[in-house]
Formats: structure tokens, C-alpha cells, sequence
């Protein structure tokens, strides 16, 4: 953070891997402080023609630029979800401007989950799960409990994941959005 700058909680987002099934999901509350903001904000976008799905934490028009990078990555290395992280990674770690955004991108697609983070990091869980923003690592646990404890489907796990989540993190909320891929 900036000194100086006010610290922006923007959200919960998390991705499942059950099988050949994956989901992502994301809360919809900005908050700046102590003060919500907005209650409805969507923060799930596909990409690659529906194929790629992308959730953001951190700072909204950070998270929008570096979604518009990994777009123009995805496209340029013709849908290869990893090369096109690794890509957008090696330029976050070198440009002057991409090195002050704060965000994260929480990345799926049919063959991976990644986690492009904010020092130019690129991460794929060993477990296919993916918490980040402010209750990431409390929706994660969620998950895990459920994916060893139920049958749930990936959608209905993060789902719950979120709904456990919002009611533990004061900077998630109920609003939930899932996505999922085919």
C-alpha cells in the first residue's frame, strides 16, 4: 500500500476443482475502511470465448487493467491459460506501471487454476483451490472441509464455501455470483 492511500477491501473470490467439474465464484461487496460501498459488485469475467474464467481482489481498476493484459495474453498465446499467466507474470515483474498495481487474478480454465498475484507470481495449487481478497483463505478452508466431507458438486461447493465465508469476514458478503465451465 502507498502511504498515504486508503486501504481497499474489494472482495472474496474462489475457485473448486471437483473431478472435471470447476467453478468460480465471488462475493459482490466493496468496501473502503470501514465502509461498504456497494453490495452487488460483479467481479467474475469469462475470457477466450467463455473458456477462461477470471475473478479479481484488490483494487477495481487495477484488477481491470491486468484483466485487459491477461485478455490480450490469452488471445496472443491462442488460449494457453499458463503460458499467458507466465507471460502477464514476467511483465508485472518488469514494467514500472504494472509493478504499483494491487491486485490479484484468480484464473481457471479447463486444465488449470492459477493465482497471478501482485509481485508478479504465478501459483497453480496442488488441491485445484483458490481463495484470494480479504476472506480467501477462510472460503478455502471452507472448501477443502467440503470437498473431503460431501459430494456437493464444484458450483454448490463454492457456493457454500462463500455463504460460510460471508458470515465469518466482515468484507464478504451474501451476494454471490458462480460461474462455471462446461
Amino acid at each position: 500500500m502507498r502511504p498515504g492511500q486508503t486501504t481497499i477491501h474489494a472482495t472474496t473470490i474462489l475457485a473448486v476443482r471437483r473431478g472435471d467439474q470447476t467453478a468460480i465464484g465471488g462475493d459482490g461487496q466493496v468496501t473502503i475502511g470501514q465502509t461498504a460501498l456497494k453490495h452487488d459488485a460483479s467481479k467474475i469475467r469469462r475470457l477466450g470465448g467463455g473458456k477462461v474464467i477470471c475473478g479479481f481482489a484488490g483494487s477495481a481498476a487495477d484488477a481491470f487493467a491486468l484483466l485487459d493484459r491477461f485478455e490480450k495474453k490469452l488471445d496472443e498465446f491462442k488460449g494457453n491459460v499458463r503460458r499467458a499467466a507466465i507471460e502477464l507474470a514476467k511483465d508485472w515483474r518488469t514494467d514500472r506501471v504494472l509493478r504499483r498495481l494491487e491486485s490479484m487474478l484468480a484464473v481457471v480454465d479447463s486444465q488449470a487454476s492459477l493465482i497471478i498475484g501482485g509481485s508478479g507470481d504465478v501459483i497453480e495449487p496442488t488441491d485445484g483451490i483458490i481463495g484470494i481478497g480479504s476472506g480467501g483463505m477462510y472460503a478455502v478452508a471452507a472448501a477443502r472441509a467440503l470437498l473431503k466431507h460431501s459430494s456437493l458438486p464444484a458450483a454448490d461447493i463454492v457456493r457454500e464455501a462463500l455463504t460460510i465465508t460471508a458470515d465469518i469476514c466482515v468484507y464478504t458478503n451474501h451476494n454471490i455470483t458462480v460461474e462455471t465451465l462446461p
